[in-house]
């Protein structure tokens, strides 16, 4: 396998159960080790280098966010990561109340992580990783069991870290409507391999590509194709061509009035 993530980027990496998502990402932070080959972080080799130290720079979010919260309040939590890497009370304190803040959990920080609803505890997991400030960050299934809204307000949120932080994004995914519209770059796997590598565009304008990975493109892709042939990733994209396509041709002739 050779695949290289620049910094910055926004990356969805799919593919079907089993295809090699999860495993390929852990590598990244020093949770699984290789037994070959060479990975490189930040322009630096992972070999040799400890778990705790890779997980400073690329920043690890499971898919159940009760794997990773385990402290007595919203706050404890978002202040233990940065506590355990060195950084001074003042700032922690700081920190979390700008990162509760962001994630719209100021309410909820005296509250037992527990409590809160599947869309808030996947919000706080996520933001208990960002607290730690890391370079990059991957995040396993962003969407699993929640709505639409609660999905939106996760990749909003990580479209802001990439936009104002500079921070490195790589979602794991089955939803190709999340890809669609968040997505800078999608790479897809199959039986362990990278089988494609592209823009959304590029990557749902491939049908077979989509078919060896079992993927399914989003609605607004198969009813553009079928009408022109071609892909719209967005409602809006969708509708600047039909708008084009009914505007009447222009005769473009000069009046002379003697």
């Amino acid at each position: 396998m050779d695949l290289t993530i620049r910094r910055g980027e926004f990356v969805a990496i799919v593919g079907q159960n089993g295809a090699g998502k999860t495993t390929l990402t852990r590598h990244l932070n020093g949770l699984l080790r290789p037994s070959g080959g060479d990975i490189r972080v930040l322009g630096q080799p992972a070999v040799g280098v400890s778990t705790i130290e890779l997980c400073r720079h690329v920043g690890y979010v499971f898919q159940n966010p009760d794997d990773q919260l385990f402290c007595t309040t919203v706050a404890e939590e978002l202040g233990f990561g940065p506590g355990n890497i060195g950084v001074d009370g003042p700032a922690i304190s700081a920190r979390v109340e700008e990162i509760l803040d962001d994630v719209g959990l100021t309410r909820y920080r005296d509250v037992w992580p527990k409590y809160l609803t599947k869309g808030e505890r996947q919000r706080l997991a996520l933001a208990a990783v960002v607290a730690m400030d890391p370079e990059v960050l991957i995040v396993d299934e962003p969407t699993t069991g929640l709505d639409w809204v609660e999905s939106r307000q996760i990749l909003d949120y990580l479209q802001r870290l990439r936009r104002d932080k500079g921070k490195t994004i790589i979602i794991i995914t089955h939803d190709m409507n999340i890809v669609s519209l968040y997505a800078e770059r999608v790479v897809v796997m199959a039986t362990g391999k990278v089988v494609g590598d592209g823009t959304p565009q590029q990557v749902f304008s491939q049908p077979e590509l989509m078919a060896r990975a079992c993927l399914r493109r989003p609605a607004m892709a198969d009813v553009s194709v079928a009408l022109w042939g071609e892909v719209a990733l967005t409602p809006e994209a969708a509708a600047a061509r039909l708008f084009a396509q009914a505007r009447p041709a222009s005769h473009d002739a000069e009046v002379v009035i003697a």
